[in-house]
């Protein structure tokens, strides 16, 4: 009884070594990535604005898109992204799908020129089915949650996505307070997903950075403390160095 005993408890300590071991591995393929919200933008210059961005160091554009339902909002739609496309050939474009139908808009996005399609599932009954439907489009899948929606939510669905965005503002208008609270998520992402892309996205700028990398967070969403900033890439620079730190951390 002693000696099997003893057997259980080797297992699941062999495994947890192995766990520690590929934690370590995919932590090293990570790469923090910031991607600008353009929604405080100057939406009439928009490929000016957008191409700044892209100049001062982004890795990606952050392309948030709302219908006035889901959220209580309009802003641009897939006509708007494919002409900017149009303009910016080879940058990364995220849409963030803030939308009641994301179904709806998977065709037009992909034809627009888009790279990753984030949507809601709080609206979605087949989420597997619509990441299907956005895989077969050509694009890479993004989940994301309201702060209202708990981790458990999503968690059936994380392997059937390349990003989980986790909203650290209520969605629909730049310029909220960051709410440090949605940080236990990004923990228990980055805990049981050591290789997942995190993106956390609304009030993050140079005074939330640490707690969003501390967290695990390593895609980057940045609306006003970028685009309003007197020095865009000094800002940016700064966001990267503070994520790429907490990376370099776990890999020590």
């Amino acid at each position: 009884m002693l000696a099997r005993n003893r057997l259980v408890i080797a297992i699941p300590n062999d495994n947890k070594n192995r766990q520690f071991a590929n934690m370590a591995v995919h932590a090293k393929s990570l790469k923090c990535k910031i991607g600008p919200s353009i929604l405080n933008a100057d939406l009439s210059q928009l490929y000016v604005e957008s191409q700044k961005l892209l100049d001062n160091g982004a890795d990606y554009l952050h392309l948030d898109v709302m219908d006035g339902h889901f959220v209580p909002n309009l802003t641009l739609g897939h006509p708007v992204v494919k002409c900017l496309r149009n303009k910016i050939r080879n940058a990364f474009f995220e849409t963030h799908m803030m939308v009641s139908e994301p179904l709806k808009w998977v065709e037009p996005m992909a034809d627009a020129g888009v790279n990753q399609y984030t949507f809601h599932i709080e609206p979605v009954k087949e989420v597997i089915s619509l990441c299907r439907k956005i895989r077969e489009a050509g694009m890479q899948v993004g989940l994301a949650l309201k702060p209202g929606t708990g981790i458990e939510a999503v968690r059936q669905y994380i392997d059937h996505a390349d990003m989980i965005l986790i909203m650290t503002v209520e969605p629909g208008f730049g310029g909220q307070k960051f709410m440090s609270d949605m940080m236990p998520k990004v923990q228990w992402l980055r805990h049981n997903y050591p290789g997942l892309d995190i993106e956390v996205d609304g009030g993050v700028g140079l005074n939330t950075i640490n707690a969003c990398a501390e967290a695990g967070a390593n895609m980057i969403v940045a609306g006003t403390a970028i685009i309003n900033a007197t020095d865009q890439r000094a800002v940016m620079a700064s966001l990267r160095e503070t994520v790429e730190s907490s990376i370099h951390k776990c890999n020590v």
